[in-house]
Formats: C-alpha cells, sequence, structure tokens
C-alpha cells in the first residue's frame, strides 16, 4: 500500500470520527476517542474486508466500504462501553 493511499485513509477515517463527534457531542476527551476508535475500526475493517475477500466501494487499494463499516462498528460500540457511570453509594 503506498503512503498517499495510507494518508487518505488516515484522513477518512478522522473525517468520520470527527462527524461522529459532531453528532454525539462531547469534550475534547471525547473527540479523540472518536478518531481512535475511527482509525482502529477503519483499518481492522480494511483488513477483515481483504482476507475475506469481500470488496465494494473500493477507492484504489483501500476497501473504503468495508473499512467504513469497520469505522462504524468501532464507534457505536465504543461510544455504547463508554457509557460507564460510577455511582457512589
Amino acid at each position: 500500500m503506498t503512503f498517499p493511499a495510507i494518508f487518505f485513509g488516515m484522513v477518512l477515517s478522522s473525517v468520520y470520527g470527527t462527524a461522529f463527534h459532531l453528532w454525539k457531542g462531547g469534550s475534547l476527551n471525547r473527540l479523540f476517542l472518536y478518531i481512535v476508535l475511527s482509525w482502529l475500526g477503519f483499518w481492522i475493517g480494511h483488513i477483515v474486508g481483504g482476507a475475506l475477500g469481500w470488496s465494494f466501494a473500493a477507492a484504489g487499494p483501500i476497501n473504503a466500504g468495508m473499512a467504513t463499516f469497520g469505522s462504524a462498528v468501532f464507534l457505536f460500540g465504543g461510544e455504547w462501553l463508554s457509557r460507564v457511570e460510577i455511582s457512589k453509594k
């Protein structure tokens, strides 16, 4: 994979994380969390899609369809798991 493809994937996944933060709101820490989750989900989705031979919405060497799906799964799952509230008894 070329450097421009990796850069494009990082930019695209960062846009997903930032858009999710704009939708859900939160602090600067949440923005950082969403961007990191989006990066992880994007590249794991890309790798899993390549390993399974599933390819749709490809953008050059990037399997953007599966990568976007992976990013969405990680964003929604991470947001759900991060809603933990600690109660003092």
